[in-house]
C-alpha cells in the first residue's frame, strides 16, 4: 500500500480506512488523519452556509420580483434548499446554535444572486437580513414588495 496523502487523496483515504479497519493503527497517517476529520466538519458548515445563500437568494427574488413569470421554479429552489438545510441540520445538530451567524454570514452572498438574476440593483436590497431563523427555515413566504417601491436599476 502506501498511497500519497498529497497526490492521490482518494486512495489515501481508502488505505487508510482498510488500516483502522485492519487495526494497524501504527501504520496509520495519524496528521493527515486529524486533518481530514477536522475538514468533515467545515465541509458541512460551508454546504450549510452555501444552501443558506442560495435560500435567501431566491426568497429575495420571491419577495422583490413578484411580478416574474417563472416564481414556480423559485419556490420549488426554495422548498429543495429548506429541506436540504433541515437533513443537514438533522445529521449536524452541532450547527444549529450557529445558523443565526451562517444567516448573516450567506446574506451578502445571496444578495449577489438576486442582482445577477433580477433587473435590480444592489440598493434595492435590505442590507440585513430581514427574516429571522425561523422564518428563512419554515414555510414562511415573503410578502411581495410592490414594483414601483424597487425599480429596475438604470445602469
Amino acid at each position: 500500500m502506501n498511497a500519497d496523502y498529497d497526490h492521490d487523496l482518494t486512495a489515501w483515504s481508502r488505505e487508510q480506512a482498510h488500516l483502522l479497519r485492519a487495526g494497524a493503527f501504527s501504520q496509520l497517517d495519524i496528521a493527515h488523519l486529524a486533518e481530514e476529520i477536522e475538514d468533515l466538519g467545515k465541509r458541512e458548515h460551508r454546504a450549510l452556509e452555501s444552501r443558506l445563500a442560495v435560500l435567501l437568494g431566491h426568497l429575495l427574488k420571491w419577495q422583490f420580483q413578484p411580478d416574474y413569470p417563472n416564481r414556480k421554479s423559485w419556490r420549488a429552489t426554495i422548498n429543495v434548499q429548506r429541506r436540504s438545510v433541515g437533513k443537514l441540520l438533522n445529521e449536524n445538530p452541532s450547527l444549529r446554535p450557529q445558523v443565526d451567524r451562517m444567516i448573516a454570514d450567506a446574506y451578502p452572498e445571496a444578495i449577489d444572486l438576486a442582482v445577477a438574476e433580477t433587473p435590480f440593483d444592489y440598493g434595492h436590497f435590505p442590507t440585513d437580513c430581514p427574516w429571522d431563523q425561523t422564518q428563512v427555515l419554515s414555510d414562511y413566504w415573503p410578502s411581495t414588495t410592490e414594483p414601483s417601491v424597487c425599480s429596475p436599476s438604470k445602469d
